[in-house]
């Protein structure tokens, strides 16, 4: 982890109107790393992404993008920035085709570069290829995922942040899902995951940490809390 960390989060607090969800929650990811943000359901992971991404503004706590203050900047220069999220629930277009859904994902960056990236993404989704020119609402769960990380995929990242990729997915597709996020960063993309699934998390990720209760509650090296017994302890409320 030497150099500059490319996603700081320092001491952020945050929640929806008088409800406080985050309390000074503070993260890492350095430039070509898996990091994964793990809790059970309601410990405020989605609220961490959704606040560092823009699209609600911290009440406290600030975050740096390579270097630079993103705290007060809209989720549309975000974008900009390089910092993609792929949300949970998939949230495809359902009327558009594949390709058409691939293709908005170029909307702020990586326009000049369109069909470069698509035959890319058809690359990593052979299936997707196979249904470019069918409604994106009439394909499987699993195919639904795929298309929302291609979609992202298209906004040429510099980190990209998943939210419960895993969710709803048969453990074949986790499987394939978890498979994709190596190759993605052996081809020099920087992850991070925000995932109930510890397992397959720990096992994929360098880093980690383990949220409770709106605060960070373990971190570290994601070998090492995989044999934790205190990570079973936080993440199951034992």
């Amino acid at each position: 982890m030497n150099g500059q960390a490319l996603l700081k989060v320092v001491d952020l607090e945050a929640g929806y109107a008088m409800l406080p969800v985050l309390f000074g929650v503070s993260l890492e990811v350095f430039p070509g790393e898996i990091v994964a943000v793990l809790g059970s359901n309601g410990v405020g992971k989605s609220t961490l992404i959704n606040h560092i991404t823009g699209m609600y503004r911290p009440k406290g706590g600030q975050v740096f993008f390579a270097g630079e203050d993103i705290t007060r900047e809209s989720s549309a220069d975000i974008v900009g920035r390089g910092m993609i999220q792929v949300p949970e629930g998939r949230r495809v277009f359902p009327n558009l085709t594949v390709q058409e859904n691939l293709s908005l994902g170029a909307y702020r960056r990586g326009a000049r570069n369109i069909a470069a990236n698509i035959e890319r993404v058809y690359g990593y989704f052979p299936r997707l290829k196979q249904r470019s020119g069918q409604l994106a609402g009439t394909l499987s769960g699993g195919e639904q995922q795929m298309l929302a990380i291609g979609r992202g995929l298209m906004s040429e990242p510099r980190l990209i942040m998943f939210d419960e990729p895993s969710l709803g997915l048969s453990p074949i597709l986790v499987a394939e899902i978890f498979a994709l996020f190596g190759q993605l960063r052996q081809d020099g993309l920087t992850l991070l995951l925000v995932e109930q699934n510890l397992v397959q998390s720990l096992e994929i990720a360098d880093r980690a940490y383990v949220l409770e209760n709106g605060r960070n509650a373990l971190s570290g090296m994601a070998g090492d809390l995989l044999k934790s017994d205190d990570v079973r302890k936080a993440y199951l409320g034992m």
